[in-house]
């Protein structure tokens, strides 16, 4: 069956976000704390993307206006990922990756007051069913109280990142590939920055690589973040931030399952587990059908197609 033009955004994010539910995996699999993790990712990141847009002659220069937007992008998703790696590190990978539903939640209350637009209330409303789908996954329990904290910033930073990439994006013009470039180049300048008080602060904490933990890296920053991310971007350009986040709900099913068969987290899987994941689940659908629906009123409505 041929895919539509008008699908192909859909199912580069929801490629995207089956990669994405991997990565949490990697928060128990590496030894290294949250901040020396995503600063050695961003890392291997950089000279995978970089790597292949050279072999394909896809690297440019950029003015320095956009190249410090993109940059202050990439600041966002840097502190996301050691929030959210940190969410994980106190807690377990379940929890860690359910916080990131709520991502949609902050855009709904975020992308009104930064792009000035009216209140959705249909999202408010797909919001809260996706909302309590997490808050059934775990029955209202706070024993991880630092860990759900962490996992609520993390899921509010990326909100903030997903919003401002689209409008960085808009006004820039660049590829997919050239923004997250200069995204992860600003993100690891950043974290650069930090380390060394990271290192006063926690001397504890090593930052030095074993082979076991580089094997890891290698794997979380080429394949589980260059590919899942380029596919982000990309749909970013015609989905909207509410869209793309909701579709990340996803995530936390995906890297649940996955937690589930490598580390046995689901110990104790009662009702309302399952019926918070139909919730997430039921959520993304709705959106899906919103979002299909409006791609193909807008194909009928357009003048030459």
């Amino acid at each position: 069956m041929q895919v539509t033009r008008d699908a192909r955004p859909m199912i580069l994010l929801h490629t995207g976000v089956f990669l994405a539910g991997w990565t949490g995996v990697f928060g128990r699999l590496i030894s290294l704390s949250g901040l020396p993790l995503v600063w050695y990712r961003i890392m291997v990141s950089v000279v995978v993307l970089a790597g292949v847009m050279a072999l394909m002659k896809r690297l440019h220069r950029s003015g320095w206006k956009a190249v410090a937007k993109m940059a202050a992008c990439g600041v966002l998703l840097a502190v996301h990922w050691v929030a959210f790696y940190a969410s994980i590190q106190s807690s377990n990978v379940s929890i860690g990756v359910a916080c990131i539903a709520t991502s949609c939640f902050f855009t709904t209350l975020l992308n009104p007051l930064i792009n000035r637009k009216r209140i959705s209330w249909a999202e408010v409303l797909i919001s809260f069913i996706a909302i309590s789908g997490v808050l059934l996954i775990f029955s209202l329990d706070v024993r991880y109280r630092l860990g759900i904290a962490l996992g609520l910033l993390s899921a509010a930073v990326y909100s903030l990142f997903a919003i401002l990439n689209i409008n960085v994006a808009r006004e820039t013009g660049e590829d997919s590939a050239t923004m997250l470039l200069y995204e992860l180049i600003g993100g690891v300048l950043f974290l650069s920055l930090l380390i060394p008080f990271y290192t006063r602060l926690f001397p504890a904490d090593s930052i030095a690589l074993n082979v076991r933990d580089g094997i890891w890296l290698l794997l979380l920053g080429s394949v589980f973040t260059v590919v899942p991310f380029l596919c982000q971007l990309h749909a970013l350009r015609t989905l909207s931030a509410f869209t793309v986040n909701l579709a990340y709900n996803l995530e936390p099913v995906y890297s649940i399952i996955i937690a589930a068969l490598l580390f046995g987290e689901l110990r104790e899987v009662g009702v309302s587990f399952w019926l918070g994941i139909v919730l997430i689940i039921v959520s993304v659908l709705i959106q899906t059908y919103r979002v299909r629906k409006s791609l193909e009123d807008g194909a009928s409505t357009s003048p030459g197609r």
